[in-house]
């Protein structure tokens, strides 16, 4: 399959996605007012069980109440997972309040593509029940040995319905540290006894499955966030690999997010200049050209257009 037909990605900025507890009227409004490209407001495992229906309602409330598009984020909701009693009522109710508000609805726990479809058939019927303009589009949490190893059917989900319904998926590395029996209780840092990135095997496929598809990858929460240089770290390995953006559990980490997944100026002139070099080229009749002491083709420029492409968004996410 070529290059030329993958699916365009999602348009939204994601270098931080932060998350506010849907418990927390304070929190959300403070969020709402945050650095951060994107925000959810969490129905999940920030709220304790005989706290989520008035979750439910605060984060109704704080949708309605606070200018999420006009401070330039996209606000998202996660609702608790299907295999709870919750699921439905938060999708429907969600909608039938605010579905106006909402860009996307997250789906926690996703392990496999019928569990996306489960979701997306609630929230299609709701959407259109309630006249809304728009399907509300999905996100989705893999945070499973299942979701990992069924990876790829997740990711080609927009292809097997074909319509647009899942912008981005993420890792949940708590979740999924439990579901491999990992001997950590540090969500999202490394474990000094692994000679390596214990999480490199799940990002890379998820970032090869998403890639492929048209969806974003997004890594992982850090829970410790008193450590900025752990944070730092991980943050740019998952760059590395070819992840959008981090998570943020504290305002704290999200200038940290903002700065990893933020071409710098040095290297967004030097993706221009090698852009135009090798156009330069192409127009005299040549192929490949060296370029400040390196030979770059057409995948040098596919490489550079990635950064251009990314500091055209910035720009147009800053007016």
């Amino acid at each position: 399959m070529s290059h030329l037909s993958i699916p365009a990605p999602s348009a939204r900025l994601r270098r931080c996605l932060l998350s506010s507890p849907a418990s927390s009227a304070k929190m959300m409004a403070k969020a709402a007012m945050s650095d951060a490209d994107a925000v959810f407001l969490d129905l999940e495992d920030s709220v304790a069980p005989n706290a989520k229906v008035e979750a439910r309602h605060l984060a109704i409330e704080a949708l309605k109440s606070h200018d999420w598009r006009g401070a330039g984020k996209s606000v998202s909701v996660r609702v608790n997972g299907l295999d709870t009693a919750w699921t439905t009522e938060d999708i429907t109710t969600l909608i039938k309040e605010a579905g106006a508000y909402i860009d996307t609805i997250i789906i926690p726990k996703v392990g496999c593509r019928a569990d996306l479809y489960a979701a997306d058939v609630i929230i299609t019927q709701t959407c259109r029940m309630m006249g809304l303009d728009r399907i509300i589009t999905m996100e989705g949490l893999i945070e499973s040995a299942a979701g990992v190893m069924a990876i790829n059917d997740i990711a080609s989900y927009n292809r097997y319905i074909g319509a647009h319904r899942l912008e981005a998926l993420h890792f949940g590395a708590g979740d999924y540290a439990a579901t491999i029996r990992s001997p950590t209780i540090s969500i999202g840092g490394a474990i000094p006894d692994y000679p390596g990135d214990i999480w490199h095997y799940p990002l890379s496929a998820m970032v090869a499955a998403c890639h492929s598809n048209g969806v974003v990858p997004m890594d992982s929460a850090y829970g410790d966030f008193n450590d900025p240089d752990g944070y730092l770290v991980v943050a740019k390995r998952a760059r590395a690999l070819g992840m959008a953006g981090k998570w943020a559990i504290h305002p704290s980490q999200i200038a940290l997010a903002n700065a990893t997944f933020t071409p710098d100026a040095d290297a967004i002139a030097r993706a221009e200049a090698m852009i135009k070099a090798l156009e330069e080229s192409e127009a005299a009749g040549a192929g490949a050209v060296m370029y400040d002491g390196q030979m770059i083709d057409a995948a040098s420029t596919r490489m550079a257009e990635n950064i251009v492409a990314m500091a055209r968004m910035l720009k147009s996410h800053q007016r």
